[in-house]
């Protein structure tokens, strides 16, 4: 039982980590997000979500291997932006953007105010690496041992 509230903690700090750095990111760092990013922040979402409902339920094995499987899949996910940002396959061509309200006026000054994000471009990066990649690196690691865990 231990190594499943060890599983349950691995799945609850790594993915709130994240999350807690995307939007750091964003909100100190002055780095918008794109449409993307945000699918991988809903993934690190349904993440927390199912690691909470494990704990919740008593570690619930079955559970964290859903959570584990859904942070392997916002590794999924942060793997197809780098590729988008590395240009090694077409992206998509929605951008990120804020809901609009008010006047004609007031509309077109919040459309004006908006940053264009793209996917396709990369706002930061490490040795090489950039966000959505290191999401990846990071995601893989923690759901491929969470995984390993619960098989154990």
């Amino acid at each position: 039982m231990r190594s499943d509230r060890l599983t349950t903690a691995l799945l609850l700090v790594g993915p709130a980590a994240l999350l807690g750095g995307a939007i750091a990111f964003q909100y100190i760092g002055g780095l918008a997000p794109c449409e993307m990013c945000h699918w991988q922040r809903w993934a690190l979402l349904a993440t927390l979500g199912l690691a909470l409902l494990a704990w919740a339920l008593g570690h619930s094995r079955a559970v964290l291997a859903l959570a584990a499987l859904a942070l392997i899949a916002n590794a999924g996910i942060a793997v197809f932006h780098a590729g988008v940002e590395q240009h090694w396959w077409a992206g998509i061509t929605a951008c990120a953007a804020a809901p609009l309200s008010g006047s004609t006026t007031d509309v077109l000054a919040q459309i004006l105010a908006q940053p264009l994000v793209r996917c396709d471009a990369i706002p930061w990066s490490l040795f090489g690496i950039s966000m959505a990649g290191w999401n990846a690196i990071i995601s893989f690691a923690i759901g491929g041992t969470a995984l390993w865990r619960l098989k154990r």
